[in-house]
């Protein structure tokens, strides 16, 4: 579970550093943002996606990205030092970050 957290930590800290409207402020920061971000995902994502499941389903999936975004974009809200600029760039940061944490996640797995 740490390792997981510290590859996500990693793979936000990248996504900030490729992509100009998400910005970080040091490691604490970073690390904060993951772990609110891995509660955020593990809580309220599902509630959403259940509720939003006709919609994903009429966009085959698709709108699974929306639901991302806007958990990064809540957890920009709540983590001081973490910040989104707006739903493009989370959009955009959600597609990288999951690229960036899968490649990781296969590097040290």
């Amino acid at each position: 579970m740490i390792v997981r957290w510290l590859i996500n930590a990693a793979a936000l800290y990248l996504t900030a550093l490729l992509l100009p409207g998400i910005s970080l402020r040091g490691i604490g920061p970073t690390l904060i943002a993951a772990a609110i971000l891995g509660v955020v995902n593990a809580v309220i994502r599902p509630i959403l996606l259940l509720f939003t499941l006709p919609l994903n389903i009429l966009t085959l999936g698709f709108f699974t990205f929306v639901i991302n975004a806007l958990m990064l974009l809540l957890t920009s809200a709540v983590v001081p030092g973490f910040a989104v600029r707006d739903f493009w760039s989370a959009l955009v940061g959600t597609v990288l970050l999951s690229v960036i944490s899968f490649a990781l996640t296969h590097l040290v797995h």
